[in-house]
């Protein structure tokens, strides 16, 4: 009954649209976990020799539960492709026609029986161990201690075995790949841009995702046809993980490359944290570039081979300790700058990279010569201050776009903008968060298992599905399975951030002002339609290909 229950709950929809298999492998997976709880409820209740009914009494509670599972998952899964229609539409996606039930429940059985086997395994060696030991301590204490070595036994499996073995061929893996050079991004000529003859970091050593973020970005040239005024070639230093042993060598080689190009002669200059993979958003750098005409320098350190969700699994020191380091010089050398003569200075970073941007700059350390802001985009739902201005947020603001105080420190933005007037004076700093409600890497949390998440709760937001439901345990792991495949929704909703919104962020953060309504709409227009038809081609060597969020 547990496990029908739990098959049903996790056909219902959450934040993001599933396909027949990643939702065979969720209903399969709850079914199991039902299943798992309801054999450890009737094996506690004979553990405390409570009574039990009659077979006759069974056998006919047996048939009424056996009928309403069935109709219960008859019913919904009839609802499926109903409901993720809805999250398709509130996405501006086409409706599927069929949520295909019988792929869904053929794959759903094979995921169960997988997991059945590994449980009736455990179940094996538990008894196994236990019988081992009886004969010389007590038949329940032997029980347990079976119970406990089984399960060491197999986490040391799992961990040791298993799940290094597989870090290893992805590390290796990943590796190779950043490693490879591609015949259609040429090592840049002039003498000005990094990886050049005349750089300090060399061309291969920038690693694919810095070569791309290098090879790429509006030109001066472009940056006029839009905007039909003069502007500058923008400045990008990237430092690949082959540049350095260490994270300190590394930003040391970022800052001089950066002083080098001239970068703290610019107008805006930006500290950016990449994600797991080193990936660069392009939909946030093409736009404050065209913005500001050009006159930006941004400089980004890669800490990592592994997209995101594996390099906070298995090296989450090493995006905080690189983006640390970074800051510390760039920020050491330009608060010695005369302040009427340096670069605003600003931090940026999306997803895994918001996070550890956010663990770069340190309060103490700048309250007396602060940056001039930030802008995190799609804030990991661990991030430390993005989770303390949430939780605090003014009283009756919701959760998905908070208000904070009187909006003068900290803003929150979606695909409509901020709620805080735009008239709103700023403070000293201004850090913005551009978050979309239906982005589970920032909504998710392990306490959703036992309760209802905030954002649930009227109004929801823009990009969330009316018929969304809180059940115990599925909701987490609806959310968890989100998370996995958030880049996988179209630009403008869940983890894919689109330009058109990065241009308001923007306008916030850096205090634009030379730029007209009129003219900010067609820039918008300009950026959303470029930035879809690269994503949309899947070329190689396109920058919104393997996106490393």
């Amino acid at each position: 009954m547990l496990g029908a229950l739990f098959f049903a709950a996790a056909l219902t929809p959450t934040l993001i649209p599933r396909s027949y298999l990643t939702q065979g492998t969720l209903a399969g997976g709850c079914f199991a976990i039902g299943y798992f709880a309801g054999v450890l409820w009737r094996r506690l209740w004979h553990y405390l020799e409570l009574p039990e009914p009659s077979a006759h009494a069974r056998s006919i509670a047996n048939a009424l539960v056996a009928a309403f599972c069935v109709l219960v998952v008859i019913v919904f899964l009839w609802r499926t492709a109903e409901w993720q229609n809805s999250i398709r539409t509130v996405m501006k996606m086409a409706p599927v026609e069929t949520a295909h039930p019988f792929k869904v429940c053929a794959i759903a059985l094979i995921t169960f029986v997988v997991l059945l086997v590994l449980g009736r395994l455990f179940t094996l060696i538990a008894r196994f161990l236990a019988a081992r030991i009886r004969h010389v301590i007590p038949r329940k204490v032997a029980n347990v201690i079976g119970v406990l070595i089984a399960a060491l036994l197999f986490w040391s499996i799992a961990s040791n075995v298993l799940i290094r073995t597989a870090f290893n061929a992805l590390d290796s893996s990943f590796r190779e790949i950043d490693a490879r050079l591609e015949p259609e991004r040429p090592q840049p000529t002039a003498a000005e841009r990094t990886g050049s003859a005349a750089s300090l970091v060399k061309w291969m050593q920038l690693g694919r995702m810095g070569r791309r973020f290098i090879a790429s970005g509006p030109t001066a040239a472009e940056i006029t046809a839009v905007t039909g005024s003069p502007a500058r070639n923008p400045v990008r230093v990237y430092v690949g993980l082959g540049s350095g042993d260490t994270a300190q060598v590394r930003a040391r080689l970022a800052l001089d490359e950066l002083k080098r190009q001239h970068g703290f002669e610019r107008k805006v200059l930006i500290i950016i944290t990449p994600t797991g993979t080193g990936w660069i958003d392009p939909a946030a750098m093409d736009t404050v570039e065209y913005l500001h005409h050009g006159d930006v320098a941004s400089v980004a350190m890669q800490y990592s081979y592994l997209n995101s969700p594996l390099s906070l699994l298995f090296q989450p020191e090493y995006g905080a300790e690189a983006a640390r380091a970074l800051f510390a010089e760039i920020y050491g050398f330009w608060t010695t700058l005369p302040k009427d003569g340096r670069p605003k200075l600003y931090l940026h970073g999306l997803s895994l990279g918001a996070l550890n941007s956010e663990k770069s700059a340190d309060l103490f350390e700048t309250i007396g010569d602060p940056i001039a802001g930030a802008l995190w985009s799609g804030a990991p739902f661990a991030s430390r201050i993005w989770s303390s201005v949430t939780a605090n947020r003014n009283p009756g603001s919701p959760a998905w776009l908070p208000e904070f105080r009187d909006g003068r420190f900290v803003r929150f933005m979606n695909q409509n903008g901020p709620t805080v007037p735009p008239d709103t004076p700023w403070g000293p700093m201004r850090v913005v968060y551009l978050q979309y409600a239906s982005d589970a890497i920032t909504f998710f949390a392990y306490r959703d298992a036992y309760r209802p998440p905030a954002w649930m709760s009227a109004p929801r937001g823009p990009d969330v599905s009316p018929e969304l439901r809180w059940y115990p345990i599925i909701t987490m792991l609806q959310l968890a399975l989100d998370m996995a495949v958030a880049n996988g929704t179209p630009m403008g909703f869940g983890h894919v951030y689109a330009p058109e919104h990065y241009v308001d962020a923007w306008v916030a953060v850096t205090d634009v002002h030379d730029w007209s309504d009129d003219a900010l709409t067609r820039l918008k227009s300009h950026l959303a339609a470029a930035a879809r038809k690269a994503a949309a081609s899947n070329a190689e060597e396109e920058p919104y290909t393997d996106r490393g969020g």
